[in-house]
């Protein structure tokens, strides 16, 4: 099995910043891309940031300039920079990953527990 762990939620000022991380560990090959999505109350999730093996990255529009995605692949770690945080980022945060098993290379989807993030005007 593959469980991942988040880190690095907390409550934060307008303007602040905060580093989210997420590490996979267990039965892994390798992982293809690393993501994050958010959640409000209320909404529906969404994807933040995605970033691919080879380095590629993508954001949403409404994290640009603001948001740094990250990742070391041999540690099996994703990171979220998080800067110039705004009240309308407080959401519960998940990384998710595809994972490539090494026994069939198939690949598999799994998410992280989630971590509360909270920006306070």
């Amino acid at each position: 099995q593959v469980q991942l762990v988040e880190s690095g939620g907390g409550l934060v000022q307008a303007g602040g910043s905060l580093r989210l991380s997420c590490t996979a560990s267990g039965s892994i090959r390798s992982i293809d891309a690393m993501r994050w999505y958010r959640q409000a109350p209320g909404k529906q999730r969404e994807l933040v940031a995605t970033i691919i093996m080879n380095g590629n990255t993508n954001y949403a529009d409404s994290v640009k300039g603001r948001f740094t995605i990250s990742r070391d692949n041999g540690k099996n770690t994703v990171w979220l920079q998080m800067n110039n945080l705004k009240p309308e980022d407080t959401a519960v945060y998940y990384c998710n990953m595809d994972v490539i098993r090494p026994t069939t290379r198939a690949t598999y989807s799994y998410w992280g527990q989630g971590t509360q993030v909270s920006v306070s005007s």
